[in-house]
């Protein structure tokens, strides 16, 4: 099993998370396979998913190699149950320290949202292994750049609204 130290380079390195938000969870096992055949072996099942938490269980013992994670997880409940179905990582659009906790505790990567650089300076202190900038697609790559300029200390993953021309 990887530690949280493991699992941060895995993610630095491939740069990128498929994030699936769907209306059912048919197939799914299937794109993660396909997706981590092509090179993105990084997954992030929304908890507004119907299904979710079997997704994660199927795709975890389907395809092991695959970095599976929740998204969309708004509290201390749904943290603990994205882990106890195999989550290595957990992501919310919301600074929620109680999430960060039990990501923690179960050896997953804690990945809170935030938008101001209060907000990002709080989930850094508050442990987070990375600081999601949420949405990004309303401040763009410069909004995360001038975040970047006075926290250098902090990961950022900017989501929302990245496309293939603004992702560098």
């Amino acid at each position: 099993m990887e530690d949280r130290a493991d699992l941060l380079l895995r993610m630095r390195a491939t740069r990128a998370v498929a994030v699936v938000r769907a209306n059912e969870v048919n197939g799914l096992c299937s794109l993660a396979g396909a997706l981590a055949e092509v090179g993105l072996d990084i997954l992030e099942v929304t908890m507004t998913t119907p299904g979710a938490l079997k997704c994660l269980e199927e795709v975890r013992a389907a395809h092991p190699d695959v970095l599976i994670g929740a998204g969309t997880v708004l509290d201390s409940e749904d943290a603990h149950a994205a882990v106890l179905a195999g989550a290595q990582f957990l992501v919310s659009p919301i600074l929620h320290a109680g999430m960060i906790d039990v990501a923690h505790r179960h050896g997953a990567l804690a990945i809170p949202g935030t938008f101001t650089p209060t907000e990002a300076l709080a989930a850094w202190q508050e442990g987070a292994d990375l600081v999601k900038i949420f949405p990004a697609s309303v401040g763009g790559p410069d909004y995360v750049k001038a975040l970047r300029g006075p926290l250098p200390q902090l990961r950022f993953v900017p989501t929302g609204g990245v496309t293939v021309d603004t992702a560098e």
